[in-house]
């Protein structure tokens, strides 16, 4: 999604965004690998919505220091912080953007594409996040990997050109809101396709690394995409539309500098990802 979005910048980002874009596309994982390594982390990528009741997004404030007020920062990260963390990334962006400091910028952009399109997926906003409270474990990798893994090539994912985002916390949350109402239908449809399928029909196998793995088959994956009626689609569309633009409001705040008189080589020291055995991180394959 990062890659897509790149395209949705104006010339002036397209110029410093484009011959960089691999380096946006790869380290888009690693905030993932980062949950495993970096205590904090893990939490950043989700929030579960449904634990503050029917009434969450009017219960829950937008500012992060009103959010810790009202409920502690402990009882804050036990449940995810996704939307405040992503508009951390966000300040922190524009602020690389004032420094000039191409990095920095393209590191967070691509940890604020990550956490962007994770606030886009609607099981990043419930604690049934994997079909484990409903007998559905699994379907978290189903929505997010398998059906883009299958179907995506038949995706139309041009969003337009980006936009200028005027109130970016709002926008995150209204993301996540959009995201939340459509929790029921993820696990719902699954759990009702799943009966007019056997076992048989529903898995099949594949190597992988060497491995033989059960996934789902494609003819289960497409007749979910189809009864969802489009939605991974128009939610990795969502997340695309809201990477361009927030990268784009990040550099109109700082003034949009311009990036590109100056050549530089990128820093290629490599963040400390090895993985802690400590840390208790959220299996949602």
């Amino acid at each position: 999604m990062n890659r897509v979005a790149v395209f949705s910048l104006p010339e002036e980002l397209i110029a410093f965004y484009k011959p960089q874009i691999q380096f946006v596309t790869e380290k888009a994982v690693n905030p993932d690998r980062r949950r495993y390594a970096v205590a904090g982390e893990a939490e950043k990528h989700y929030i579960d919505l449904d634990v503050y009741g029917d009434s969450a997004l009017h219960v829950l404030p937008v500012f992060w220091f009103d959010a810790v007020e009202k409920f502690g920062e402990d009882s804050l990260r036990a449940h995810g912080i996704g939307p405040w963390a992503a508009y951390l990334t966000f300040t922190n962006l524009t602020k690389a953007f004032e420094k000039k400091n191409k990095d920095a910028i393209l590191r967070l952009s691509a940890d604020l594409g990550h956490y962007l399109g994770d606030l886009n997926v609607p099981l990043h906003t419930t604690k049934n996040y994997n079909g484990q409270l409903t007998g559905q474990e699994g379907i978290h990798g189903f929505w997010e990997s398998r059906v883009p893994e299958l179907l995506s090539e038949n995706f139309s994912l041009w969003v337009g050109k980006a936009e200028y985002v005027d109130k970016p916390q709002q926008a995150i949350w209204k993301a996540v809101a959009t995201a939340h109402s459509q929790v029921d239908s993820v696990l719902q449809i699954e759990r009702e396709l799943s009966k007019s399928f056997s076992e048989e029909l529903k898995y099949s196998f594949e190597e992988r690394n060497g491995l033989t793995v059960r996934v789902y088959s494609r003819e289960f994956t497409e007749a979910y995409s189809f009864a969802l009626n489009g939605m991974v689609e128009r939610q990795m569309k969502n997340s695309i539309k809201m990477i361009a633009d927030f990268w784009y409001t990040a550099w109109i705040n700082a003034g949009q500098p311009d990036l590109n008189t100056d050549d530089f080589t990128l820093t290629e020291e490599e963040e400390n990802l090895n993985p802690d055995p400590k840390l208790k991180v959220r299996e949602h394959n």
